[in-house]
């Protein structure tokens, strides 16, 4: 049935009626724009309403405001005329009480989803209950998230966080364990920020994922957003473009509990980390909990932002060390447990043994004695895995260099590539040079002859000298100077094996 002919069957004049004015500028509206656009836009992302003689247009955010006015305002005005006359008014509206589920189009602007007063399905799942926005800017960008996925992981339905009871505690992680459960029971009012680092597969994300989820479940009037720097950066780039900035100000600034992911992509991207920066100082003064990981230490991100550095470290710095065997002992039993394969125990003792870096390395091992053991119907026992995963073993080796010991040590300490080799016999120059040879009799095969030539030409018994006095140094747990801040030796070779080792 045509709109014109409703209206002429409606009684009196139609604003009276304002629930029929509204359903049959919908039926217009459909038939101006097509019903593929009306169900994507109109049926879920906004709501019309008739007053009088306005027709008023509502949507939870800003940002999509800003794109059903420029995209349909034409079409909205025209199905309004036709039912309501030329006299009627347009007027968009931001109303948080529309609910709108994740919908991934073509717009350049973001669609949003916020939780109603209303009870929803989703209301029963806290985790799968935050808030989402799904983007695609005009540059075809990847779609873009926020909220329940992260820019740089795509917005999957039923996409499940990682819970913090399914990570595995140990002597490398139990003091970021501790502060993710303090921020998780009381966010923003103590460890704030947190920062989490640590090498790959080492927990990072798992603990930032666990802390969406904890809080959701905790505190549930929160509002959580989990996403990675990337996605913070594509977002405000983005707003950049489409000048859109104080939508995008108002979305970020006015959260709760902030997660972001691999903070170190922000590393010399100078503009973006200013914008961040004044994002975690007013968050910081309204009392919200700000929790970042990245792949090291801030003092080791060069080339970020001083006054960000300084802002991380003012709250609390957890590093995850590569799991011990004990750790990965568990880690592997249970993930086998969850695995549709027959397992030895003394199988899973070898994986332990053999893949010590991360627990990525201990799910691939699992992942291919699970594919054996289903085109075999083989049990595994230390023998199988021993065959099976003897190639994948041996690609796992990490091959240390000179060359990438002399980089390593010269990134930490700011220092020229040619100063290790040179004659300056200076404190600055000599520790870390002593610091070098170490770790070169460490984690290479060269001789001493070898180290000390590679050093500067120096003989066999300045190699010998170097790794004793520095092996004193560690046992009497002395400290050392890098750039303004002093460090334990330990600390510092720690610090540069987790550097080799990522290499």
């Amino acid at each position: 049935m045509q709109p014109a002919s409703l209206v002429a069957k409606l009684p009196g004049d139609l604003s009276c009626n304002p629930d029929a004015a509204t359903e049959l500028i919908r039926l217009e509206l459909a038939s101006e724009i097509g019903a593929k656009q009306f169900d994507q836009w109109f049926t879920s992302q906004a709501r019309l309403r008739v007053a009088a003689d306005e027709l008023i247009v509502e949507a939870v955010s800003p940002f999509l405001i800003q794109w059903l006015q420029k995209k349909f305002s034409p079409a909205l005005r025209q199905a309004a005329r036709i039912v309501l006359g030329d006299a009627v008014r347009l007027r968009f509206a931001v109303a948080a009480a529309v609910i709108s589920p994740v919908v991934v189009g073509d717009s350049p602007t973001p669609q949003l989803r916020k939780s109603s007063s209303q009870p929803t399905p989703a209301a029963t799942k806290p985790e799968q209950a935050a808030t989402v926005i799904a983007v695609r800017p005009k540059s075809a960008m990847t779609t873009a998230s926020f909220g329940e996925a992260a820019v740089a992981k795509s917005a999957m339905p039923g996409r499940r966080f990682a819970d913090l009871q399914d990570f595995v505690s140990g002597p490398g992680n139990e003091l970021a364990v501790t502060a993710v459960g303090q921020v998780c029971r009381s966010p923003g009012t103590q460890l704030n920020p947190l920062c989490i680092h640590g090498g790959v597969g080492t927990g990072k994300s798992h603990l930032l994922e666990g802390i969406y989820r904890q809080v959701r479940r905790l505190h549930p009037q929160l509002q959580v957003v989990y996403l990675t720097a990337e996605n913070f950066a594509n977002y405000f780039t983005s707003a950049l473009r489409e000048h859109t900035l104080p939508s995008f100000r108002q979305r970020f600034r006015s959260i709760d509990v902030l997660l972001i992911d691999d903070v170190h992509f922000l590393d010399a991207k100078f503009g973006i980390q200013e914008e961040f920066l004044h994002t975690i100082k007013q968050l910081d003064r309204q009392g919200k909990q700000l929790v970042v990981t990245a792949d090291r230490h801030p003092r080791l991100l060069t080339k970020l932002n001083e006054e960000l550095k300084t802002r991380f470290l003012a709250g609390m710095v957890c590093r995850l060390d590569a799991p011990d065997f004990a750790t990965r002992r568990e880690v592997v039993s249970r993930k086998a447990a969850r695995m549709d394969a027959d397992f030895a125990t003394e199988s899973l003792t070898f994986v332990a043994e053999r893949f010590t870096q991360n627990v990525r390395e201990l799910e691939g091992a699992l992942n291919c004695l699970q594919t054996y053991h289903a085109m075999t119907g083989q049990r595994i026992t230390a023998s199988v895995a021993r065959n099976v995963l003897a190639d994948l073993e041996r690609d796992c080796i990490r091959v240390v260099r000179l060359t990438d010991i002399e980089l390593a040590v010269t990134t930490l300490f700011g220092l020229a590539t040619d100063d290790l080799r040179s004659d300056n016999r200076s404190r600055s120059v000599s520790q870390p040079r002593m610091l070098a040879m170490y770790l070169a009799r460490k984690h290479t095969r060269s001789a001493y002859a070898e180290i000390g030539h590679y050093f500067g030409g120096r003989n066999h018994s300045t190699a010998i000298a170097a790794e004793r006095k520095i092996a004193q140094e560690m046992e009497r747990q002395t400290s050392i100077q890098i750039a303004s801040q002093t460090w334990s030796m330990r600390d510092v070779l720690e610090t540069l094996d987790q550097q080799l080792h990522a290499c």
